[in-house]
């Protein structure tokens, strides 16, 4: 690839999205946050960032809360991945609301809503201008969405991934919301974010994130707009690399 192909190259994005975040902090849907979220991932799309999506279950089901009150933790990790699938399509109904066009595809087969999940077939959907949503996790147990966004990016090739959190807009040293002093991260190591255990993702993901040198920044999703300012890669939030940890100002 020369320097003029690499420069005109579209920016490519995955966007991982909690399942907190479809329920609004609550069990079930709020369809006023889908609905502002898929409002602000239209402007990026029009403005040609090619925009992948991961979403969770959490507002649904969780594997390992359901492991605690009894159920199996297979079982409940593949109910977990049906409350993904329910989020993809909440979404995608909004986004076409918006007039854009938009695939969910999911790692377990269900035709009649959804098509597999073929990572040749969703670049080729980036490619169209088309928002392509990832449902049902890896359509395995014990693989966390966190993971699967880290896999899904390496795959269709994203330049880098976009975390919305619920309550914090980054990382910081230690909890905001307990500790005053906790400072944010303007650049944060994956190092530093495994060994002082912060709250990014799973250490699993963040792994395969620093083996594979993928670029993850964290960004608040209660703010107006910061989804749109995140796929379009403005320096918000914290973004996690290899690059040096430093504190904001």
């Amino acid at each position: 690839m020369t320097g003029n192909d690499a420069k005109d190259k579209p920016r490519r994005v995955l966007l991982k999205l909690s399942g907190e975040a479809f329920g609004g902090g609550k069990v079930g849907i709020d369809t006023s946050v889908i609905r502002r979220i898929a409002e602000e991932i239209v402007p990026a799309v029009r403005q040609g960032v090619q925009v992948a999506i991961v979403t969770g279950g959490g507002n649904f089901f969780r594997g390992a809360e359901l492991q605690q009150a009894g159920i199996d933790r297979s079982r409940g990790d593949y109910m977990g991945m049906l409350g993904t699938v329910m989020n993809c399509l909440a979404l995608q109904d909004f986004l076409e609301q918006e007039g854009q066009a938009t695939r969910v595809q999911t790692a377990i087969t269900m035709g009649q809503v959804a098509e597999p999940y073929i990572p040749l077939k969703a670049i080729r959907h980036l490619e169209k201008g088309r928002v392509v949503i990832f449902g049902a996790g890896a359509g395995m147990p014990y693989f966390s969405t966190d993971t699967v966004s880290i896999q899904r990016s390496l795959e269709i090739h994203c330049d880098e991934v976009v975390m919305g959190k619920n309550g914090v807009d980054g990382v910081y040293t230690a909890d905001p919301r307990k500790d005053p002093n906790a400072k944010r991260f303007e650049t944060l190591s994956y190092n530093r974010a495994l060994v002082d255990n912060l709250a990014v993702m799973d250490a699993s993901a963040l792994s395969m994130a620093r083996d594979n040198k993928k670029r993850i920044r964290v960004f608040g999703l209660e703010e107006p707009g910061n989804v749109t300012r995140a796929l379009l890669g403005e320096e918000i939030g914290t973004l996690v690399s290899t690059a040096e940890s430093r504190v904001a100002d």
